[in-house]
């Protein structure tokens, strides 16, 4: 059987949880998932989300998942689509399936008219950034990604 990408449904929310954690231990920072099964389901699934997810198959089983969202950029006038969590869980790595979401979602970028398919990966990650750049991705080493979040965000918010 082939590998199938689905559009993720509420019950896979445990699914989706799984895969977030096992990603949070690849990438070094197995105690940074804070959130929980109640929270993920509703920031993906709920009335108001604009949080969009895939489910990747192969024989009926999931293996992995892709998270993401719409940007915008304002100088191309268009929407773009961001990937927030690529993962194929470690046991079925080398199947297709990481390329096999990245097409889904270009493909889906380009029939939705937008202008950009962007994600980012941790600079230590080889061989995420080979499989990128073997697809003709573009490291965009120019800009430096900032962020805000904990203690930080609350002593900036309320100053």
């Amino acid at each position: 059987m082939s590998i199938i990408i689905r559009d993720a449904v509420a019950s896979d929310t445990q699914t989706i949880l799984d895969f977030i954690i096992e990603l949070a231990i690849y990438e070094k920072e197995p105690d940074a998932v804070k959130t929980n099964i109640e929270e993920t389901k509703e920031k993906i699934f709920g009335k108001n989300s604009s949080v969009k997810a895939l489910i990747c198959e192969k024989d009926g089983e999931a293996i992995g998942h892709a998270i993401y969202f719409y940007n915008y950029s304002t100088w191309l006038g268009k929407y773009g689509i961001y990937l927030e969590d690529l993962y194929v869980t470690e046991e079925k790595r080398g199947l297709g399936a990481g390329k096999a979401m990245l097409k889904h979602l270009a493909k889906k970028a380009l029939n939705e008219d937008c202008g950009r398919f962007e994600w980012s990966c941790l600079d230590w990650n080889t061989p995420s950034r080979d499989f990128y750049e073997g697809i003709g991705a573009k490291s965009q080493d120019e800009w430096v990604g900032y962020r805000l979040e904990g203690d930080s965000l609350i002593t900036f918010a309320n100053s």
